[in-house]
């Protein structure tokens, strides 16, 4: 039920509006009522009002002053001004506070019928739209952490495809100037969580912690953070907040999975080949020092100021330099994982497209079944299947309709239309074009 205001200094005035509202609207509206504009942004702060009628000459304060009152605390509440012809100057006001409609007096019942009903049509677009946005947002908060993780997995990854990462850059506001990765590693035999609380809570705490970042799924013992170096710091004070972000992760990890991790920080870089080096830095930084338990620099690595001296003997120059034995054995614990996700992924869309192909299915239909961009799930598709979308789609119809046509329980209409084709044209074009046949030689061979 919509609430409605009714403000006007005849009693007469407003109980009449009411006995046509509650007349030809049953059960449409809680009515309250105003004698003067106090009063009436009064009554609006106290019930909130969908729709407020406001007489525009009232004592004391005037039906604009209360109306831009009432809409400076309420902006979604829905104005009709209600005025007399002497006052009808005022409506050109009125039009700048956003009052779509008005009624003159004396109103009769289908004008005031018909007013009400075109602010219910938008009272109701817009509880469509809030919800539909809503809907987007809560979508939007569930894709944010996959997209993330896919730009996380493309600075990992030595593939880089240069204009889907930049536009994927854009689209999270995560710059690809000046900025750093974090490598988390956890014990060997740290299982006492589950991968998603160990993934919500870093996570977390980067977004809380950091200004922009990006958070990698976590892959075997290891996550990968990679935060931008906001243009005001200094060199010394980022390496004093990324220092301290190393140590609050620390503590919230001990405080809240109960688990001691090492932190490796690679150096400032800028683009996407840059961040790449630097989480090769990282992991090299957070396994080096992995007895010490302590957040570990790999400039201060390079520089000699770490706290083994028998690191410093064998410390790469770069890192391109860095061992490969343990960043090549994390890159291919990535991979796998990578190649196993993908997998799983083009399984559910085959189990989807099976069940569904004898129906108007789209690619990009099965590749938001999937969560996926159409553009990527169509190479993936044809990478891992062997085939397009559409040829696959094509070979599982026309397999189909193979099978009903040697049961002969159905005519070769029906058949096309059995296994999703609307024209028996198409489909024997499409049938002839995969078999070497038409559909009714195909028929005649297998009787």
């Amino acid at each position: 039920m919509y609430r409605l205001l009714i403000a006007d200094d005849e009693a007469l005035e407003r109980e009449g509006l009411e006995w046509i509202i509650e007349r030809m609207l049953p059960n449409t509206f809680q009515i309250i009522h105003a004698e003067n504009g106090r009063i009436a942004i009064e009554r609006a702060e106290e019930h909130r009002p969908h729709i407020v009628l406001m007489d525009i000459n009232m004592p004391g304060i005037q039906g604009l002053e209360a109306i831009r009152e009432i809409k400076n605390k309420l902006p979604e509440t829905q104005f009709v001004m209600v005025t007399a012809y002497d006052y009808f100057a005022y409506a050109k006001e009125a039009l700048t506070l956003g009052v779509k409609e008005y009624l003159i007096k004396p109103a009769n019942r289908e004008q005031v019928v018909q007013t009400l009903n075109r602010l219910l049509e938008d009272l109701a677009q817009e509880k469509k739209k809030r919800s539909e946005e809503l809907e987007l947002r809560q979508r939007l908060s569930q894709l944010l952490p996959l997209a993330e993780n896919e730009l996380a997995m493309m600075f990992m990854l030595d593939h880089i495809t240069y204009t889907d990462i930049e536009q994927l850059s854009e689209w999270l506001n995560f710059s690809l100037g000046q900025g750093c990765a974090i490598v988390i590693a956890f014990p060997e035999r740290y299982k006492t969580d589950p991968k998603h609380k160990i993934y919500d809570t870093i996570r977390g705490f980067a977004k809380s912690n950091a200004a922009t970042s990006i958070v990698s799924s976590l892959i075997d013992r290891h996550m990968a953070i990679f935060i931008n170096k906001p243009a005001a710091l200094t060199e010394a004070e980022w390496k004093e907040t990324t220092t301290a972000f190393g140590e609050a992760l620390c503590a919230a990890a001990a405080r809240q999975l109960e688990v001691d991790i090492l932190i490796g920080i690679g150096q400032t870089r800028s683009g996407a080949e840059g961040l790449r080096k630097s989480y090769f830095e990282a992991v090299f930084a957070s396994n080096y020092f992995e007895q010490c338990g302590s957040v570990c620099h790999f400039d201060e690595l390079k520089q000699g100021t770490g706290n083994s001296a028998s690191a410093q003997m064998s410390l790469p120059a770069s890192a391109e330099a860095i061992p490969d034995a343990y960043v090549l054995s994390a890159m291919q614990r990535i991979r796998e994982q990578r190649e196993q996700q993908t997998l799983t992924v083009l399984d559910r869309a085959q189990t989807y497209i099976q069940s569904r192909f004898s129906e108007d299915l789209s690619l990009e239909e099965v590749a938001d079944f999937v969560h996926l961009n159409p553009h990527y799930f169509s190479k993936i598709f044809k990478q891992q299947v062997g085939t397009t979308f559409i040829d696959y789609v094509t070979a599982l119809r026309i397999d189909k309709a193979k099978a009903l046509m040697g049961s002969g329980e159905l005519s070769l209409k029906e058949v096309c239309f059995e296994v999703g084709y609307n024209d028996p044209n198409y489909f024997s074009r499409v049938f002839k074009k995969v078999t070497g046949v038409t559909p009714s030689d195909y028929r005649s061979q297998t009787k």
